[in-house]
């Protein structure tokens, strides 16, 4: 322990002697103040990392001493410590932001866990992560290499993400970069077991993992009661990783009933994940189905504007015919007036609210430099996330449904990866443009990069021409033409796309909420 300055103000400061001592033999640099007017004069002289403040001083009370600390010094931890164990001084220490209080007679061991755990917390969990996913990595390793059933896969992305985030709170970079690594591999594993399993679950649905077409019936639809108002929130493109910053935010409002994940389909994009998500349906299907609700990548037009007729058309083949309310929320404006309209929405037994924003982030982010710098990494782009949802329409409706007993499903349509490698494609100008799939007539691409659907109806994808096929990008790649290759492999490298096979796209939040009444 090094340079570490504590300023202890007490009236009686002579009786707490055998602490300094006990605290300077620690390594510890001790300051006594004798009042709450001698502290503040110290303070502003001299730096200090902590201050031990007496409730109960003569003159300036400790109270009165600690809204001018943080009238000056916000930042500066003060524990209070008080020899009454009254509520009301309690309450009124900690609305005045105090670190944390210790009650009289106090012992050395009380003081130096306080130390730790205001001064020291940051080294002891940045090496209680190392430690753990140490010991983490080998397991994780040998799971990969295990013929993993998709449940298995879901424990392993899991364990990842928790990882990853145990691992921000560390600096040390070599530990987070062997953790990139194993995604990377986890990522070539899962596209095999992707490759090898997908068009058999689409054909044998009995052995399928929860997939977007199968969501709705298994677990929305059951949670529609008369008696009980259900909003079904998407975030479009919400990743697990995403979810889980937010999540001890909504935890504030909501009891976790039950937090799963689900596959998305192929092409992991909004025009094919959400429209089967809200259809009940695979795209073959809808388009089979509903011709006029559906647009190939080809046609003009929107490719989701029939969400709410799609959704209608899912409850009538339920047999439940309910009034619903839907709405997409593209702006703050539109999203003010949907808070506005949640006490009318009690009266449905059923919502569904659709949120755009985390798409069009991912989106600005390849082509608007502030957006790159802001969302640079994993990282950054988490906080980008939480910092709008702390700042959305979404977290006020959250906050109206709960307050009015609402019950929240909230899950979205597919994730996004960050891309580094070009890999090269060639097809005519009828070729669709998203970087992670690709479909058309006589592509030519690289074998090992891709997984191909040379008949689209096996995928339950609709065919325009027999020489139709799709592609999928794997791993971390992404699509280019040969003509100006470099250009574009520079211009799309490291930014988050979706369409491809991926864990970040493929495995995706589906988290069911009771309002905390």
């Amino acid at each position: 322990m090094t340079n570490i300055r504590i300023l202890w103000a007490d009236d009686e400061i002579d009786l707490l002697k055998p602490h300094l001592i006990f605290l300077r033999e620690k390594g510890y640099e001790v300051v006594a103040a004798t009042s709450g007017g001698e502290a503040l004069d110290l303070i502003q002289e001299q730096r200090f990392d902590i201050v031990f403040l007496d409730e109960n001083m003569p003159g300036l009370s400790g109270l009165e001493t600690l809204s001018q600390i943080k009238g000056h010094f916000p930042s500066l931890p003060v524990i209070m410590i008080t020899k009454s164990e009254e509520e009301s001084i309690m309450e009124e220490a900690i609305g005045s932001k105090i670190s944390d209080y210790l009650i009289k007679p106090v012992n050395p061991n009380q003081i130096l866990l306080t130390l730790k755990k205001h001064l020291d917390t940051a080294r002891i969990v940045s090496e209680k992560a190392i430690t753990g996913y140490q010991q983490a990595f080998r397991n994780i390793g040998m799971s990969l290499h295990h013929n993993m059933t998709f449940e298995e896969w879901q424990e392993v992305y899991n364990k990842l993400i928790y990882w990853e985030l145990e691992l921000e709170k560390s600096d040390n970079d070599g530990m987070a970069e062997i953790l990139n690594t194993q995604k990377a591999e986890a990522n070539q594993l899962f596209a095999r077991f992707i490759e090898e399993n997908y068009q058999d679950w689409l054909q044998k649905p009995e052995d399928a993992p929860l997939m977007s077409h199968t969501v709705f019936k298994e677990k929305i639809f059951p949670q529609i009661k008369p008696e009980e108002t259900v909003f079904m929130i998407v975030l479009d493109n919400l990743r697990l990783d995403q979810w889980r910053v937010i999540k001890p935010y909504i935890e504030e409002l909501f009891w976790l009933e039950e937090e799963d994940n689900y596959l998305s389909i192929l092409p992991t994009t909004t025009q094919y994940a959400r429209n089967s998500l809200f259809a009940g349906l695979l795209p073959a299907e809808i388009e089979k189905l509903y011709p006029n609700l559906w647009l190939n990548d080809e046609d003009e037009g929107g490719k989701n504007l029939h969400e709410k007729e799609l959704i209608a058309h899912q409850l009538k083949r339920l047999g439940k015919e309910t009034n619903f309310n839907y709405r997409k929320v593209l702006n703050p404006k539109f999203g003010r007036k949907v808070v506005g309209e949640i006490p009318n929405q009690m009266n449905n037994a059923f919502n569904v609210i659709v949120y755009n924003f985390i798409d069009m982030l991912s989106h600005a982010r390849t082509d608007t430099d502030v957006i790159k710098e802001l969302a640079e990494d994993e990282s950054a782009y988490r906080s980008l996330t939480l910092s709008w949802f702390d700042n959305s329409t979404l977290k006020d409706a959250l906050k109206e449904i709960a307050h009015r007993g609402g019950k929240v499903v909230i899950t979205t349509d597919h994730g996004s990866i960050k891309v580094k490698e070009a890999s090269k494609i060639i097809g005519d100008k009828t070729v669709n443009t998203n970087l992670r799939y690709k479909q058309g007539k006589n592509l030519t691409y690289e074998e090992d990069e891709v997984f191909a659907v040379s008949k689209p109806k096996d995928a339950f994808l609709p065919q325009v021409n027999v020489s139709q096929s799709f592609v999928f990008a794997k791993n971390d790649y992404f699509f280019a033409y040969p003509n100006n290759f470099n250009h574009y492999a520079q211009y799309y490298k490291n930014t988050f796309q979706h369409g491809g096979i991926s864990l970040e796209e493929m495995v995706v939040p589906l988290v069911t909420l009771s309002p905390k009444k």
